[in-house]
């Protein structure tokens, strides 16, 4: 088979049918460069999709072999895909080259590049930075990791791009080419694939390879760059910004995002809340400014950007008590700045519905949040028993069901003026088929209880 390959010169394999992969694939065939496919899933579930669009490409499916990829110049490997499958290993030490959708992208982008990573609210930045630039009547591709695969946004129209990056994407990532990178914060995440936080932190840390500018939080130590002098470097937080910086400033009683000294605007003018938020927000205009965006421009953007589905949204308020869904909360430090950016405002307690696929993180984080702000913890899913484990003697713990026996719990103990909120520290795929259909079912839920 090996030998056919390379006789037709099909020298390219793209490993993975999802949606990054056929990314790869479009993007290939519109330059005129042939490809196989590979994935080691007998049955892929785009697999009728990709052989009635390329009827004439290979196709190599079900476990791989170790030496399925040595006769390839090149592999582009899809995120989902972990670089120690031995067949990637091996390619590796053969001389195979491995790159990523970031390298194909980067090489053909015409326009400045925005890349934007870190453990919570990259899709939030992304999306508020892509609105700003759009405010500013630019032409703008948005996605990446984030909704359009970022080879799909490739048009010389575009005047700017604003790419969501995540560690796996960043895997082989070794030349930004000049982007301006921003990382927002690291928190333990996606600890069944790495080794520990620091080969985590590692991989979050390529996105400054080669960047032209950098962004990253000065509140959170583990954004800090390594980098030359050269590099021109600014920073986000929510304290006191030094000259260049963004923060806030406090004026007679009243918070102010800040620009070094120079107050921008409110903080109550901001249409998304929580202080995770306003993090963003921060971060948002601290790479607009890098790109050139119009400061005005921003500044009206974030009095009208209400926020993403499913990341913090507010969903009903009955009986004055207010239900939040951040099911996009997939992991423990996501779920921390949302318990600390509504305790920090709330006069009443929080109740917490989380639960689901752990991902072997560490739950006794949550413990200083949910001991300050949550009055009780209703938990569902598969990893239910190891969170209340975490959890106790710290708040009231129930255990659930399900999401809607939770959601009723919790709405069964809540009283005027508490918060219930969804968000979970945990993946959906126990129960659910992503953390959409997770919030989905939890608006449901709540729609039920005043049925």
């Amino acid at each position: 088979m090996m030998t056919n390959l390379i006789a037709t010169n099909r020298n390219t394999a793209i490993v993975g049918m999802g949606a990054t992969g056929l990314s790869a694939a479009r993007f290939l065939s519109s330059i005129g460069k042939s490809f196989v496919f590979a994935d080691s899933r007998s049955e892929p579930p785009r697999l009728s999709e990709v052989r009635e669009q390329y009827p004439d490409v290979s196709l190599m499916l079900g476990p791989f072999a170790e030496d399925l990829l040595l006769g390839f110049d090149r592999v582009v490997v899809s995120p989902g895909v972990s670089l120690e499958e031995p067949a990637l290993v091996a390619a590796r030490e053969r001389g195979v080259k491995l790159i990523g959708d970031v390298e194909l992208f980067l090489e053909q982008a015409t326009a400045p590049v925005i890349v934007i990573t870190g453990s919570n609210g990259k899709s939030t930045v992304t999306t508020l930075l892509g609105k700003m630039a759009e405010a500013c009547e630019l032409s703008v591709g948005v996605g990446g990791n984030l909704g359009t695969p970022m080879l799909d946004l490739l048009d010389k129209r575009h005047q700017l791009y604003v790419i969501e990056l995540s560690s796996f994407q960043l895997e082989l990532v070794t030349d930004t080419q000049g982007a301006i990178a921003g990382l927002l914060n690291i928190s333990p995440d996606h600890m069944d694939r790495y080794a520990g936080l620091q080969q985590y932190h590692a991989a979050k840390h390529r996105i400054f390879l080669g960047a032209s500018r950098v962004i990253n939080n000065r509140q959170d130590p583990l954004t800090n760059p390594l980098l030359s002098t050269s590099v021109k470097q600014s920073s986000f937080g929510l304290n006191k910004p030094d000259l260049g910086s963004f923060g806030l400033i406090d004026d007679q009683g009243q918070q102010w995002l800040a620009c070094g000294l120079q107050q921008l605007m409110p903080v109550s003018e901001v249409a998304i809340k929580g202080t995770h938020n306003i993090a963003n927000a921060l971060a948002a205009l601290a790479l607009g400014q890098a790109a050139g965006l119009e400061m005005s421009a921003m500044l009206e953007t974030l009095k009208t950007y209400s926020g993403l589905p499913h990341r913090c949204e507010h969903i009903a308020t009955i009986d004055n008590v207010m239900y939040i869904d951040d099911s996009k909360g997939t992991n423990v430090g996501a779920t921390i700045a949302a318990l600390n950016g509504f305790g920090d405002s709330a006069a009443a307690k929080l109740i917490l519905i989380a639960g689901g696929q752990g991902k072997e993180q560490d739950f006794s984080k949550l413990q200083k949040p949910v001991k300050q702000f949550v009055k009780q913890a209703a938990l569902f899913g598969e990893d239910a028993a190891l969170i209340a484990a975490a959890l106790q003697g710290t708040t009231q713990v129930e255990l659930c069901d399900s999401l809607e026996d939770a959601v009723a719990k919790a709405h069964a103990n809540a009283e005027s003026g508490d918060i219930v909120l969804l968000s979970p520290a945990c993946a959906s795929f126990d129960m659910f088929s992503g953390f959409e259909q997770r919030g989905r079912c939890f608006q449901n839920a709540v729609k039920a209880v005043v049925a």
